[in-house]
């Protein structure tokens, strides 16, 4: 097969990383900064000193601090760029690439604040691209083991099947595997939900809470994440898949991840403002809590948790205040309700197991179907 030359606009942790793997898995990588020197020390050195210290980025992969040099030639587009600035980013895209109808295909793991879009609609509506064309990636990503080329997976969703399958062909080499599905929705807001759990986790953290505690929040985290996705048109079995469940964990329990390292500060007593000073990259569950929270309101989901960490956010409730039996006044005993609810008891994990043991003896290669 003809290596894909593919574009990775941003050059964060994550964006320097999947650059890494689309390299590693033998695409034609250039990879664009919006700092002429960061593009220069990935260009020239191959390292990427500031995001993922210690790391050695393929000899093949380019670098440029110049948009227009950066997509020319590109077959396929990957998007890693805060929230915030993606549609400013894409603004400045659409004219590039005119007509062309090279998938392009988003990174980002966050909702637009003042629309509460999700990313793959910022995309359609701000390049006026056929969805079709539109991919999304989400999993267990945690950039530096990731870059340090321990095992993974993730998964690749579009509406349209052919799109998802030639992403994750390309998106995929010895240490990661992609996996496929059609549920944009639910891939997508599976990436931005586990940011908020895991902000909760990390408060519960840095108060010195623990593991129970923890445990109870991810559970219940869970339920609230399937009942927000589901209501908005996902299928409860992704929650379950890579971009769910597996997210949550990743990102809930390792310190490298920036939500959950948001939250230990909050909870140790720092204030939001200082927490912000404080991140070298963005925490997208911070800016995702509003917005998430007005969805929810508008389609009558309950939200406990992160309703609770919006409080914390605002000053209106102690962090030592956070814990997952606060979710309720009424003192009536309630059913604990699952995301698994078709009597096959245990079903969902045992399949994501079964996944996870097949990637192993596979070795990474092709790409299959995140469905369990």
């Amino acid at each position: 097969m003809i290596p894909e030359r593919v574009v990775v606009l941003g050059a964060g942790s994550w964006g320097t990383t999947f650059g890494k793997i689309l390299a590693d898995g033998g695409a034609q990588v250039t990879m664009w900064a919006r700092r002429a020197e960061l593009a220069h020390e990935i260009d020239q050195a191959k390292r990427n000193s500031q995001y993922l210290s210690g790391i050695n980025l393929p000899r093949s992969i380019r670098a440029t601090h110049v948009l227009q040099k950066a997509v020319e030639g590109a077959e396929q587009i990957y998007l890693s760029v805060p929230s915030k600035s993606a549609r400013d980013t894409l603004k400045q895209l659409r004219p590039l690439i005119g007509s062309s109808d090279v998938p392009v295909v988003s990174l980002m793991k966050g909702v637009e604040k003042k629309s509460g879009l999700r990313m793959s609609q910022v995309i359609e509506q701000a390049l006026g691209c056929d969805p079709a064309r539109i991919a999304v990636a989400s999993g267990p990503n945690l950039a530096l083991e990731i870059a340090r080329e321990q095992p993974t997976a993730a998964v690749i969703s579009s509406s349209s099947q052919e799109t998802a399958d030639r992403i994750a062909r390309t998106a995929r080499n010895r240490y990661f595997r992609s996996f496929v599905n059609t549920d944009v929705i639910g891939t997508e807001f599976g990436g931005v939900l586990k940011n908020l759990i895991a902000v909760a986790i990390g408060i519960v953290d840095g108060v010195g809470y623990g593991e129970n505690t923890k445990a109870s929040i991810i559970t219940r985290g869970l339920v609230e994440m399937t009942d927000f996705a589901v209501a908005y048109g996902a299928q409860a079995e992704t929650m379950q898949g890579l971009a769910g469940l597996g997210d949550l964990i990743a990102t809930c329990q390792s310190p490298l991840s920036r939500n959950n390292t948001a939250g230990r500060l909050l909870g140790q007593g720092y204030t939001l403002q200082d927490v912000v000073k404080q991140m070298e990259q963005t925490a997208e569950g911070l800016g995702s809590v509003a917005p998430i929270l007005k969805l929810a309101k508008a389609k009558g989901v309950e939200m406990p948790i992160v309703e609770q960490v919006r409080m914390v956010l605002d000053g209106t409730l102690d962090p030592r205040d956070i814990a997952p039996h606060l979710t309720t006044d009424d003192d009536t005993p309630q059913g604990e309700r699952t995301t698994n609810d078709d009597g096959d008891s245990g079903g969902a994990l045992r399949r994501a197991l079964q996944r996870a043991l097949h990637l192993l003896r596979d070795g990474g290669r092709g790409a299959g179907s995140d469905r369990p």
